[in-house]
């Protein structure tokens, strides 16, 4: 295995991979090039959309498009051969699948233009993965799932217990609001956004007396404690795919200060036993510290 670094990590080149065209592509420069290229590319999009726009104007910009389709297709076929005599690796990764469906459906849809046009948007999609946020971000979402999971049941039936409440209490008065429990769990779903709430409150409250305890607790029940405990189980994910990421680095790091000291130890030609005592110290730290395998491109 030979090193690289790579969105942000040190990741590990498998023999079978041409090594110089590897550092290539995964270089900041090429990085750097590629991420320009997309924002170009976004910022000609948004323009085409902009009203009274010129025909030159518009040439313009779709040409642009057009040769931002050669440079993502010209850099994908550069990470294709980069695999050397794997290429079917390359396909071992989602983005790898996901830039290459994006590419290579482009040409098959042109003549559709409303599918061309969500897959130019789709390439913009691309520059999330220069950003090595978006890997802990993506990592806490996978782990918020199974959690959210369970509250998503658990707001279900509080929105259905509300939803039969309201049907009940303010149905016939109110059936453009609550003539249904379909209509009430529309009601209730934009109360979540405490859009229209005053709106709300001040016509149940002229029907019954029970819209008050009514809406005040579903506000506090609902909206506030229920929400925030999902944006709570994010949140925690969040911090955990970052204190992950974290340890990585001081992994990272303490790996290339072994390194480091390899280096100095046979820079004379001679090793003695407490440079090798404290060799295997570093190592059994570091050992006890590892945990999962290096990432593999």
């Amino acid at each position: 295995m030979r090193k690289v670094k790579a969105y942000g990590e040190i990741v590990d080149i498998p023999d079978y991979r041409v090594l110089w065209l590897s550092k290539i592509v995964y270089s900041s420069a090429f990085e750097i090039v590629i991420a320009f290229v997309i924002l170009v590319n976004a910022i000609s999009l948004g323009l085409l959309t902009m009203p009274g726009i010129s025909d030159d104007a518009r040439s313009t910009f779709e040409t642009l498009d057009q040769y931002a389709l050669y440079i993502y297709t010209a850099e994908l076929l550069l990470r294709l051969i980069s695999y050397g005599k794997k290429p079917w690796e390359f396909f071992r990764r989602g983005w790898n699948i996901f830039d290459f469906l994006i590419v290579a459906l482009s040409p098959i849809f042109s003549g559709q233009v409303v599918v061309l046009r969500l897959l130019r948007l789709l390439r913009l999609i691309r520059i999330f993965r220069f950003l090595p946020e978006v890997k802990v971000l993506t990592v806490s979402i996978i782990r918020s799932v199974p959690p959210l999971l369970s509250m998503s049941v658990l707001i279900f039936l509080a929105l259905y217990i509300y939803g039969m409440a309201g049907v009940y209490l303010f149905g016939e008065q109110l059936p453009q609001s609550w003539g249904n429990i379909s209509i009430a769990l529309t009601t209730l779903f934009i109360l979540l956004t405490l859009e229209n709430f005053p709106v709300y409150l001040e016509e149940a409250v002229l029907i019954s007396p029970w819209a008050l305890p009514f809406y005040l607790s579903y506000i506090f029940i609902v909206v506030f404690t229920v929400l925030n405990v999902l944006i709570g189980i994010v949140l925690n994910a969040m911090d955990e795919a970052r204190s992950e990421n974290r340890q990585k680095t001081e992994k990272l790091k303490q790996l290339g200060e072994i390194v480091h000291d390899v280096d100095d130890m046979t820079s004379d030609g001679e090793v003695t036993k407490e440079e090798i005592a404290r060799l295997r110290e570093k190592l059994r730290e570091l050992e006890q510290q590892v945990a999962g395998k290096p990432t593999t491109l």
